[in-house]
């Protein structure tokens, strides 16, 4: 069997205990960076699809982003084609599941989707052969909401069990690393706004303690020029977040799903700040495990008051939803149906106006 993955950085990890049982060929397709960080190991090639255009990127009109993307499809069914791909596996809500099950869907290669994000999913994945998402009440509500067809609960997320066997560095070695003793991490992922930066900084300066910045969707320079504590540290390039995670006093972030999990496997003390994914399936989970989401104005007190979340349990149910994951693609040519169809991508298109 030949499988090809396609996935960013958070939604890679997803992958990593599913292919490490599978009895087959993987290929892996980046997006974006840290992705072959991740996947190299696993696979037995890699290649590069194309650069995810985050809210950092320069700013692009609609005609030229479709060019873009156009030439990324491309660029992933070149590659693809005359391969003899068994099948296509997606995971997240980024530009690189669009690229891909339209590569797939042009090319006649089955696609099967992990969706992590009920409430603001790609609107592609209504021409995935089959859908997996992580419990029934949102297998219920994905096929009410969408009227997505073909739909498999797998009972959780499968990125829990690689956090979970990740090897971390000593946290003793991190704070040499980065000249600091006791510390808080604050990232500015997806769920940021360029905007919301400069009084997220004044937040944070407020504590007057040693914050480490992991800028992620945004430049090092525009992060740095809001800054005017020297408690403040932006970290260039790409970092390793577990162990980070580790060796400090607790996380402040501006994302989603990967963190989240992330900060519950890791049992790390975490706010998550409210963004403009109101929401979204990370808050659900957020609270859930007893991570406190905080307005923007609110993330000082916030901290103060931070606890460490109860996210054993995700271990657990990872276990059982790469089990269930596994047993999906043996069957897979027994259970795939064709695609939901146009009117559940209008859909999901209609339910993502709402998170723009």
């Amino acid at each position: 069997m030949k499988i090809a993955v396609l996935a960013e950085m958070a939604p890679a990890k997803a992958f990593v205990p599913i292919i490490q049982q599978l009895d087959a060929d993987v290929i892996g397709l980046t997006h974006g960076h840290g992705v072959e960080e991740i996947l190299g190991n696993y696979c037995t090639e890699i290649h590069s699809i194309g650069q995810s255009r985050g809210h950092g990127a320069k700013k692009r009109s609609n005609s030229k982003i479709a060019t873009l993307v156009m030439e990324d499809v491309w660029r992933v069914i070149k590659f693809l084609r005359g391969r003899d791909i068994d099948l296509l596996m997606t995971c997240g809500n980024a530009g690189d599941v669009r690229k891909g099950i339209s590569a797939a869907k042009i090319l006649r290669i089955p696609n099967l989707h992990i969706e992590q994000d009920i409430y603001n999913p790609i609107e592609m994945l209504a021409f995935s052969n089959l859908v997996t998402v992580p419990s029934p009440e949102y297998k219920e509500y994905v096929e009410a909401r969408y009227g997505l067809k073909n739909v498999h609960s797998i009972g959780g997320y499968p990125m829990a069990v690689y956090v979970d066997s990740l090897e971390m560095e000593d946290s003793d070695s991190v704070k040499t690393k980065y000249s600091v003793d006791e510390f808080y991490l604050l990232v500015l992922g997806g769920d940021v706004k360029g905007e919301d930066v400069p009084n997220i900084i004044r937040q944070v300066e407020s504590l007057n303690t040693n914050i480490l910045v992991v800028p992620f969707r945004f430049s090092e320079s525009y992060v740095k020029s809001f800054i005017k504590s020297p408690n403040l540290k932006v970290l260039e390039g790409y970092v390793e977040l577990p162990g980070l995670m580790e060796a400090s006093k607790g996380i402040i972030y501006g994302a989603g799903m990967g963190l989240t999990i992330e900060a519950g496997v890791l049992s790390t003390p975490a706010v998550k700040i409210a963004g403009f994914h109101r929401k979204h399936a990370s808050v659900d989970l957020a609270h859930e495990i007893g991570i406190e989401v905080a307005e923007i104005k609110d993330i000082a007190d916030a901290v103060l008051e931070i606890k460490t979340p109860n996210g054993r349990k995700l271990v657990d149910d990872g276990k059982t939803a790469v089990k269930n994951t596994l047993e999906i693609i043996q069957n897979f040519d027994k259970l795939k149906t064709t695609s939901s169809g146009i009117q559940s991508f209008r859909s999901i298109w209609n339910a993502r106006s709402e998170f723009k």
